[in-house]
């Protein structure tokens, strides 16, 4: 070592032994990510739909009509409205089908269907509920009876289901 070498002098030749020949690199910004504005509304339109999903009560049950096919209406429709869902009059415009699913797992497709019915101005849909034990089709009448958009529901005719469906008669709201 000389006198005038300092041990700092050294370490500062090393490094730049080390790294001769390599380029500065342009340093890319990257701006923290967000949302795009389609992504958020499709949030807020989830948010408002959990708020406005019905919870179905399991306690409540309804007085129905336990001879023939299964069927309600409420008392301000009128009885033929009734009369025309069981004829088939009424064209089912969606479908849900809740083969497998469990009653939990059952109100909620329940409650996106009706959501769904409403924003696309649907007045009847149709409901699989199946044969099974029977646990949804006795569970799925007590649970419409408590939504206030349905008005009417008939065990489905042949073409839509039979006795393993529901049509149903939604209020249409403008």
């Amino acid at each position: 070592m000389s006198p005038t070498s300092y041990p700092e002098d050294d370490e500062k030749a090393l490094f730049k032994a080390a790294v001769q020949g390599v380029r500065k690199m342009k340093q890319d910004t990257i701006s923290p990510h967000r949302a795009p504005v389609k992504v958020k509304a499709q949030r807020q339109m989830v948010r408002k739909d959990r708020a406005e999903a019905h919870p179905f009560s399991d306690v409540y049950e309804p007085y129905l009509d336990q001879e023939g096919p299964t069927r309600y209406r409420e008392p301000d429709t009128s009885a033929y409205e009734l009369k025309k869902l069981r004829r088939g009059d009424y064209v089912p415009e969606l479908f849900l089908d809740l083969h497998g699913l469990t009653q939990e797992q059952a109100k909620e497709e329940l409650s996106a269907l009706l959501i769904a019915a409403r924003r696309q101005h649907v007045n009847c849909v149709a409901i699989m509920h199946g044969h099974g034990k029977h646990i949804l089709k006795q569970r799925l009448p007590m649970w419409l009876v408590q939504h206030p958009q349905v008005l009417a529901f008939h065990q489905a005719t042949r073409g839509w289901g039979g006795n393993a469906a529901l049509l149903v008669l939604l209020r249409i709201e403008i």
